[in-house]
């Protein structure tokens, strides 16, 4: 299995603390959050990775070179950075796991490693999800009575949608050739490349490719968006851990 780690974007809402680095390139606990998310990947068994950069690729290049030299990194770099959203970037991953079994996740999530290895040992395509209180902003999931995914978007009707996607998704080869076929058609024919990529896991579904749901309330998770998010999460004990500031 290749892990995929979508890092290209700019966090603007974060500013200043993003003024001169990435999002994923934060502190917390005395680790970068990319550096968590490695790890969290390297236990599940993942000794190859694809990394879609952007702003402040170099860094994010730098550090994983550094630091994990262990470790095979295919970098991809998503020049347009600033004008597409992570859609675009995940299309780009596709030059390297098109067809293959992937575990894919987002660059601003801090969440127990437990999460992550719940999803990725699963050996049909999973998503993981967190119940909570919902509303406008999250990424809502709607399943069946055997807890597949039937809608997964911000507009579903929270009456029916049973939590919220945390941002790890385990691929088979199957799931992601249908996925970067979707891409294909939804970037280089219609210029679909300003949304979220669960429009394209949407769009899947009634194609007879879907996630099924795997749980993982009962983990920590959090996606760091702004200064009082990363203020929130600087400050949490990890498990096995000191806590630590910012460094």
């Amino acid at each position: 299995m290749i892990g995929v780690i979508l890092a290209a974007g700019m966090a603007r809402r974060l500013r200043p603390l993003t003024d001169n680095k990435p999002k994923c390139l934060l502190m917390i606990g005395g680790k970068t959050l990319l550096e968590r998310i490695v790890e969290a990947m390297a236990a599940t068994g993942i000794r190859e990775y694809v990394i879609v950069t952007g702003y402040c690729g170099d860094m994010i290049c730098n550090f994983l070179t550094i630091h994990f030299p262990q470790f095979t990194f295919h970098y991809l770099h998503n020049a347009d950075y600033e004008h597409t959203n992570n859609i675009y970037s995940l299309w780009m991953a596709g030059e390297k796991v098109r067809g293959k079994e992937l575990l894919l996740m987002d660059s601003d999530i801090l969440c127990d490693p437990a999460a992550v290895a719940a999803v990725a040992s699963q050996e049909e395509s999973a998503l993981a999800l967190n119940r909570h209180e919902l509303g406008e902003e999250e990424m809502k999931i709607v399943v069946d009575a055997d807890y597949r995914i039937t809608q997964i978007s911000k507009t579903c009707r929270v009456e029916e949608a049973i939590g919220e996607s945390v941002g790890i998704e385990k691929m088979t080869a199957g799931y992601s050739e249908a996925l970067f076929r979707e891409l294909d058609q939804m970037i280089e024919r219609e210029g679909l490349v300003d949304i979220f990529y669960e429009r394209a896991f949407e769009r899947l579904i009634p194609k007879g490719h879907t996630f099924r749901v795997i749980d993982t309330s009962h983990f920590f998770s959090f996606e760091i968006d702004t200064p009082e998010d990363y203020e929130k999460c600087r400050n949490i004990k990890m498990e096995g851990e000191r806590t630590t500031g910012m460094t």
